[in-house]
């Protein structure tokens, strides 16, 4: 990109050094916005109900060593989370979930944050994550539950990035499956609200 800048800057008179940093950076631009526009733009239909496989089980501790199950939320519209604290897409699309958990958690709907630390950052032990996702979660004011995830979840889930969502329905199956940066949060909260409009099949 810079060479093309040095062979457009003799044609033109006049030319100034800070014209061709400009251009280089047009160039740049051009060359990054479609990655981008396409990690920050994801929309995702929902599967119609009877092609939704069931969610993987899963039994995963919170801070306070509670353990959590996909089974314990059967009747509730789920959105299931896989995220790290270092992870840049998944801290740009918290906010989301914290403003969707506070609009929809007394209507059927909750949220739950699995953090992926241990794998992502290569830690030892839960201790160790839960020392970085502690802070995070009273920083960003996050106000859904946390457990921290394991390899067998990983696995369960076919995780190869993240962030990774998923939406669950009332009968425990996915329904809609994110992966990638989730800014559009008028199309998650669209998926939820016919979620919350199915009834619970058998």
């Amino acid at each position: 990109m810079q060479m093309k800048a040095r062979t457009i800057a003799p044609k033109l008179a006049g030319w100034q050094p800070t014209q061709t940093i400009v251009v280089a950076i047009v160039l740049l631009w051009i060359c990054i916005a479609p990655a981008l526009s396409g990690q920050q733009d994801i929309h995702a239909p929902l599967t119609p109900p009877a092609n939704r496989k069931p969610a993987p089980a899963f039994a995963l501790a919170t801070e306070d060593g509670k353990k959590i199950q996909v089974s314990d939320y059967r009747g509730k519209v789920l959105l299931l989370n896989f995220w790290a604290t270092d992870c840049g897409g998944c801290v740009l699309e918290i906010p989301s979930f914290i403003e969707i958990e506070k609009a929809y958690r007394d209507k059927g709907f909750t949220a739950i944050g699995v953090s992926m630390d241990i794998s992502y950052e290569g830690l030892k032990n839960a201790d160790e994550a839960w020392s970085r996702v502690k802070p995070f979660v009273a920083k960003h004011g996050v106000n859904y539950p946390i457990a921290m995830g394991d390899d067998a979840i990983s696995k369960a889930y076919a995780l190869n990035s993240f962030p990774a969502t998923y939406l669950i329905d009332k009968s425990g199956k996915i329904a809609v499956a994110y992966v990638g940066v989730v800014i559009d949060k008028d199309n998650v909260a669209r998926n939820i609200k016919s979620l919350l409009s199915e009834p619970v099949m058998r």
